[in-house]
């Protein structure tokens, strides 16, 4: 084949697929390149035992924390990258966490851009991967150019009664904003079921709005675009000033080849870009390509996550769980002035999901009893930018030094939530809580992966520019979560699919 393409893509998921879709039109020869496979449609694709107990879609190699233990993230590498078995909640972050915001455990830093600059992008990505919701509900959310492409997804019963219940007790429940090919005026023809295998599970029936299927595929009809998988960038060879990419380096099932292009885009999550710019490291590049100001790999966030399930002794019936939000101690409240974070409900448990962190003798009907009585909340809290949690290549060894911070916060909001909860109790209904099981996610929780290689106009305290060009390196971009200056409270994907976008209109400007 030829290895000459006007643009390099490395990458295929959220940021990947989503410059690759603005791209596809320009005309140009565009080379994608994916580590991994096309997921294949099996039945484990709904298998619980399977997804969550064997990690069968979670195949990343070994990585170490800064103690020298040994784990596996949970990220995938295929077409489509991680949001093959993301839960598809697709927030805008809010206009305040663009600006300076103090926090109990610091401060989240000002963007150099701000909401305005995001809002039309916003407004492409939530068209582009089919998000559902309702403006005017949520007390926190940004002004909006446009309503959301679809209607909010319905409550089922039990939901609709908590919600109901809440927004009489003077809280304001929103619809969680979801991207999924539903249609439930029509749901004959909807791709979307509303099954219970959804939030972490890949959809063996392609509903859900994920890169793979709302960007890569149908981008493969057309001849410039070629599509290499199997196929993983190992090093990015910059010419002898250093200046720019002269080559990608790739094993091709095992092979190794060279790629060239007048512009490389890599796409490859927070993580492994900055881990493929450390490996490219040279004479001009000592420290890892682009590293002059010392912050590649630096500033690694992945949220504060914790799973709360609230327990009852009725049962609740839901299937499709996942349709309401709750932002109301986002940015604090009455008795506490630092912001706090965000709630929203996730996919039903099942007893299969329980025993991934069970005891192991804890026998399987005690935890199908359990799945079906509760309700499962999602709580999220914002890590702060620090220099000292980062990406490392050592002797060959990948690194992820993370220490949690903000704690006080997330702590705070976690208690605040079970009050909530107690206060909409409702006796002799599922709203009738009795007890709280929680998990807070562990450092292989890495869904929410960003800010690695911080954007900014100076040099000195940034690795990309405003156009998440590289500063030092004039045809080298970046457009995963890498990116971030700070992480807000709100899944990140929304946010690196609109900027793919805005730098996928950048690069066709540059290279008309």
């Amino acid at each position: 084949m030829n290895h000459k393409f006007d643009i390099i893509i490395i990458g295929t998921g959220a940021g990947g697929g989503a410059v690759l879709d603005t791209l596809k039109h320009s005309g140009k020869r565009i080379l994608v390149l994916e580590r991994g496979t096309f997921m294949l449609r099996e039945k484990e694709n709904w298998d619980a035992v399977e997804v969550f107990q064997k990690g069968r879609y979670h195949n990343a190699e070994d990585f170490y924390d800064d103690k020298g233990e040994k784990f596996q993230p949970e990220m995938g590498y295929w077409v489509g990258g991680n949001t093959k078995v993301y839960g598809a909640a697709m927030f805008r972050l809010r206009e305040q966490d663009f600006k300076r915001t103090q926090h109990s455990g610091g401060v989240s830093p000002e963007w150099p851009l701000t909401y305005a600059d995001f809002e039309p992008y916003y407004t492409k990505a939530e068209k582009l991967f089919n998000v559902h919701g309702q403006r005017g509900l949520d007390p926190t959310e940004p002004y909006m150019s446009e309503d959301y492409p679809n209607p909010p997804i319905s409550h089922e019963p039990v939901i609709q009664d908590l919600y109901e219940r809440m927004k009489a007790l003077g809280y304001q429940p929103s619809y969680l904003p979801m991207g999924l090919r539903l249609n439930e005026a029509n749901r004959l023809n909807s791709e979307c079921i509303r099954c219970d295998t959804c939030d972490g599970f890949p959809c063996l029936i392609h509903a859900k709005a994920d890169a793979d299927i709302n960007c890569v595929r149908p981008a493969m009809g057309r001849a410039q675009v070629t599509l290499l998988t199997n196929a993983q960038a190992t090093r990015l060879i910059t010419s002898a000033s250093g200046n720019e990419i002269k080559s990608v380096e790739v094993e091709v099932n095992g092979v190794k080849q060279e790629f060239s292009a007048d512009v490389v885009v890599v796409a490859c999550g927070a993580i492994n870009s900055s881990l493929l710019f450390l490996q490219s490291a040279n004479d001009k590049h000592p420290n890892g390509l682009a590293n002059q100001s010392d912050q590649l790999g630096r500033n690694f966030m992945k949220h504060q996550n914790a799973a709360i399930m609230a327990l009852s002794r009725h049962e609740n019936p839901t299937v499709f769980q996942k349709t309401m939000a709750v932002a109301d101690f986002y940015f604090g409240d009455k008795e506490y002035e630092y912001p706090m974070g965000h709630v929203q409900l996730m996919g039903k448990s099942n007893k299969h999901m329980l025993a991934a962190d069970a005891p192991k003798l804890a026998p399987g009907f005690v935890l199908e009893e359990i799945a079906g009585h509760t309700i499962d909340w999602w709580l999220t809290s914002e890590d702060l930018p620090d220099p000292n949690n980062r990406i490392e290549l050592k002797k060959g060894k990948k690194i992820i030094n993370y220490t949690p911070n903000n704690e006080e916060a997330f702590q705070r909001l976690q208690s605040r939530w079970k009050a909530v909860l107690q206060e909409c109790e409702v006796c002799d209904t599922i709203l009738d809580h009795q007890f709280y099981l929680g998990k807070t996610i562990p450092l292989a929780g890495v869904a929410h992966q960003n800010g690695t290689m911080r954007f900014g106009p100076d040099p000195k305290t940034s690795v990309l520019d405003l156009n998440c060009k590289t500063h030092e390196i004039d045809n080298l971009y970046v457009v995963d979560g890498s990116f971030f200056v700070s992480c807000g409270a709100v899944n990140p994907s929304l946010t690196i699919i609109a900027n793919a976008i805005r730098v996928g209109e950048h690069i066709i400007d540059r290279m008309s």
